[in-house]
């Protein structure tokens, strides 16, 4: 044998194409992979621009769903409002005027009633609520889940429906509104709506202090409406009222309302007003306002007629006159002045001035204390008109106070173009002017501050060394006034309601009442006032009555005897309450 490797037969080749069917084959195959590409390519630019459009439509159908689509979201959304109260309103001693706690409501839901056509009878048998009410509160609002009863529940209403457990019939917590001393500084406090949205009085005037921030809390629901979740920015926290405190004294306040209550009574007058005030930081300490006409109101919706309805003040207006002329040099105290013994005064211009006693020549100081009219008209057509009006501005009639009450009115005050001689002989003797009692009490004040008039407040200074005050009188003048004044309360208009404990300085005023249509004056009917400060060297109380149309068939009608006696009445109760001791009795004693 012949050894060796072993022997392998020679591959065999494939089969060689003719070149013309080579190239067919490849012409054939390039279309093909062009269309894969081409489908491939279209293909991911679709995937593409459908993943960006998820993102499109889920913001679409979160921001702007359809209404359809709005419907049923809503359903599966559920927003809650935290509890939030209001601010409360608190007197100058923190004493409670309004508050808020947290009531009970009653709703329905009438997907989860079993028969609502039966649910207004089962809802009346269980808490008394009319069923008559309760089908109209849910004809045609079947398709709802909220649907509130009326009104608030009492305690007893509210455990019948726990016990109960009526199908489709809930219950929510609600803020109340409540007003511990509703007798007292009604108009004042005012009220708020069912949303607590202040209405009137001081409800509406510190709305924007006392009103809470609602927060709310929206949630993700189940079919069942139990919350699943709370989105991050589902949560916004809600922030009580602030608490406001008053410069109004409630036992002052409930002194004043007694007091003229008794003398609206005791007069048979139409009604009376009440301002009492620190004059030092122009506080008011009691707003006090009754009105027979509009008794048929609602107490807490009533205008507070202490800023709103001015009045002609009469003779307690001659003390600011009597000091700006004494100030400007145009009469002193002890000038002899030619007021008539017999009849009227004539003016310059031919204006006949009566007094209510004639008295002959009086001095400057006399015709204050005595309220004589021809002697203020005199003295005044000697000041131009000009300088009498810039007065009645600087003493801020004319402007509102801002004092904080709502519904202030400004007053009525001649302008300068119509301003006439008779003008100025009215305006001197307190007539052809309308004030209100604000701004009364207000410029009186500057005869307890050395001459300097504060800015009235409704709410409680917390620095008095910040109180901002006006000059309107030198200090020198002011004293002569107010020393001049207490003379009236000795020997003039007031000596028959002098305080047997605190010495005071006040004028008395009685104007005729104006005509509410066609202009001029009833004959006999008028509005009786009087102002004082009280104790004369360090006065701590501003106190103004205006007693409004008194029967005059009573006898009585004359400031000095129907306004008067409340005066003195609230100065001997509120400065002993205000702890300040009797000045006319240490005199006595010493």
């Amino acid at each position: 044998m012949i050894s060796g490797p072993p022997w392998h037969s020679p591959p065999i080749p494939p089969p060689m194409l003719p070149m013309t069917d080579r190239g067919d084959v490849e012409s054939t195959r390039a279309p093909q992979r062009l269309r894969i590409a081409s489908w491939a390519t279209a293909l991911a630019i679709g995937a593409t621009i459908g993943l960006l459009c998820i993102p499109v439509r889920v913001w679409q159908l979160q921001h702007r769903p359809g209404d359809q689509l709005a419907a049923a979201v809503a359903e599966d959304l559920g927003v809650r409002t935290p509890q939030v109260r209001r601010g409360d309103l608190l007197d100058r001693r923190g004493r409670v005027l309004a508050t808020t706690s947290l009531g009970w409501r009653a709703f329905i839901d009438p997907a989860l009633a079993k028969d609502p056509a039966l649910l207004g009878v089962r809802v009346q048998q269980t808490i008394g609520v009319s069923a008559i009410e309760v089908q109209r509160r849910l004809s045609g609002r079947l398709h709802r889940r909220y649907i509130p009863l009326p009104g608030l529940l009492e305690d007893w209403q509210v455990e019948r429906l726990r016990v109960e457990r009526i199908p489709g019939v809930g219950l929510e917590r609600r803020a109340v509104r409540h007003y511990p001393l509703s007798d007292t500084a009604q108009s004042l406090v005012g009220t708020v709506g069912f949303e607590h949205d202040g209405l009137s009085g001081l409800e509406h005037a510190l709305h924007t202090s006392l009103d809470s921030a609602r927060g709310r809390i929206v949630s993700v629901r189940d079919v069942r409406r139990r919350t699943m979740w709370i989105p991050p920015d589902g949560f916004e926290p809600g922030k009580d009222g602030e608490t406001v405190r008053l410069s109004i004294d409630l036992v002052i306040q409930r002194m004043a309302e007694s007091r003229l209550e008794e003398a609206v009574a005791a007069y048979g007058a139409a009604g009376g007003r009440v301002v009492i005030m620190d004059p030092a930081t122009g506080e008011l300490l009691a707003v006090a306002d009754i009105d027979r006409r509009t008794e048929h109101l609602n107490p807490h919706l009533r205008r507070n007629r202490c800023v709103s309805d001015p009045y002609e003040p009469g003779s307690t207006f001659k003390p600011f006159v009597w000091a700006a002329a004494t100030q400007a040099g145009l009469a002193t105290p002890d000038e002899v002045l030619p007021t008539p013994t017999h009849g009227p005064h004539r003016t310059s211009f031919g204006r006949r001035i009566r007094d209510a006693h004639d008295r002959g020549p009086t001095s400057w100081r006399h015709v204050l204390v005595h309220s004589l009219n021809s002697g203020m008209a005199i003295v005044a057509e000697r000041m131009s008109h000009g300088s009498l009006r810039r007065v009645v501005g600087q003493l801020g009639f004319g402007h509102a106070t801002g004092c904080g009450i709502p519904g202030e009115t400004i007053g009525i005050v001649t302008p300068s173009g119509k301003w006439s001689n008779y003008t100025q002989t009215s305006v001197a003797m307190g007539h052809e002017i309308a004030v209100t009692p604000i701004q009364m009490a207000r410029a009186f004040s500057a005869f307890a501050s050395e001459g300097r008039m504060p800015a009235a407040t409704i709410q409680a200074v917390h620095d008095r060394a910040a109180t901002l005050s006006v000059p309107v009188f030198d200090p020198g003048i002011s004293d002569l006034t107010r020393a001049t004044m207490q003379l009236v309360m000795r020997e003039g208009t007031g000596k028959r309601v002098q305080s047997d404990q605190y010495s005071m300085f006040g004028k008395s005023g009685t104007a005729q009442l104006p005509k509410a249509e066609g202009g001029g004056y009833h004959e006999h009917r008028y509005v009786s006032s009087f102002i004082a400060g009280a104790p004369a060297l360090d006065t701590r109380l501003v106190v103004l009555c205006i007693i409004d149309d008194p029967d005059r068939g009573l006898g009585r009608w004359y400031g000095g005897s129907t306004a008067g006696p409340v005066v003195r009445d609230l100065v001997d109760s509120v400065l002993p309450y205000l702890g300040v001791a009797p000045d006319r009795l240490q005199a006595s004693a010493d």
